[in-house]
């Protein structure tokens, strides 16, 4: 099972595609780590993010609490808080961290709404290599206004020999947006279809990244049927492989419901009795006639993880069509 951690809705950007920053929880109001004990151990992934995580004063407490549920802790950036990142990384030097940007400086500047964005951004991604933190990386909000950075953004990190990750605008309670579209679709194709191209060719020294830029490949197929509308290639499992906890406390199952899908309220009962309960049964019959076909890291990466032959057939599938000349399937 994963986990995603809303720690809050605060949020120093003011990006373009979503909203949250026009919607701030009260930091008073957020819940109180302890409560983050409740969840089940051993999980296999812990997102922490936002908003923007690094707003809160008690992060390292909550990074604490949620060590120990899981071997993989993974904080969700904008990179603006230096200091405050490289203080939990020595902290936590396992921790795995992305650091969201939306292309080079001027672009990102302009679509995160945050002065000098880019500069802090790759200011952090530096000093954590530096410090030998090994799980570093981007992460982009793909859409027709920064397209066109997504080969230069790949040909950075691979330099840099650390993580890209790649996701797309969606819209939900959760960004506060129903009005995340892309028109231009042809030019979205075509730089997609050549990035999941390179993607599958990838010539990064390091294996392991290699490998990771062949399923990346995937997930970028299917991010590219989103856009299309298109049905997803692996059922969600939301609710039931993954779930979020709000900043208020609450158990989700997702966060691209159009309105938020709860299960249970953390604060006030315990987290076995929120995932038996009939509330959440109802709410994963909800989840399993959804249409909305989003294609979200948090909801993409688990249901590969299930169905991890679908994805190994595609990349060998389209490895083996470009070894022998041909155009790749998506």
């Amino acid at each position: 099972m994963e986990c995603a951690v809303i720690t809050t809705y605060r949020c120093n950007a003011k990006c373009k595609m979503c909203h949250t920053w026009k919607y701030p929880s009260k930091a008073s109001e957020e819940f109180n780590p302890q409560i983050l004990e409740k969840l089940p151990g051993r999980m296999k992934r812990i997102n922490v993010t936002g908003g923007e995580p690094l707003l809160r004063k008690d992060l390292p407490d909550i990074i604490s609490i949620l060590n120990k549920k899981t071997n993989r802790v993974e904080i969700s950036t904008n990179g603006f808080f230096t200091d405050r990142i490289i203080e939990i990384a020595k902290k936590f030097p396992n921790i795995t961290i992305r650091i969201s940007v939306e292309g080079l400086p001027q672009k990102n500047d302009k679509l995160r709404g945050i002065s000098n964005g880019f500069d802090h951004a790759l200011r952090t991604l530096l000093r954590l290599k530096s410090l030998g933190i090994k799980d570093i990386g981007f992460a982009i909000v793909i859409s027709q206004n920064n397209i066109t950075e997504l080969p230069d953004l790949y040909t950075l990190t691979s330099g840099l020999d650390v993580e890209f990750s790649q996701s797309t605008m969606h819209n939900s309670f959760y960004f506060h947006k129903d009005d995340n579209k892309n028109e231009n679709l042809e030019l979205i194709e075509r730089t997609m279809k050549d990035f999941i191209i390179g993607l599958l060719q990838s010539k990064r020294k390091n294996l392991k990244l290699r490998i990771k830029d062949w399923f990346r490949a995937y997930i970028n197929m299917g991010l590219l049927r989103h856009i299309y509308g298109q049905c997803r290639t692996i059922p969600c499992g939301a609710g039931t492989d993954l779930f979020f906890v709000d900043s208020w406390g609450k158990i989700l199952a997702c966060n691209g419901s159009d309105e938020p899908l709860i299960m249970g309220d953390l604060n006030t009962t315990s987290f076995d009795k929120i995932w038996n309960s009939e509330e959440a049964e109802n709410i994963r019959e909800i989840v399993k006639n959804c249409k909305k076909n989003c294609w979200m890291i948090g909801t993409s990466v688990p249901a590969m993880r299930k169905k991890i032959l679908i994805p190994i057939k595609w990349v060998l599938r389209n490895k083996i069509r470009l070894a022998s000349g041909r155009d790749i399937l998506l």
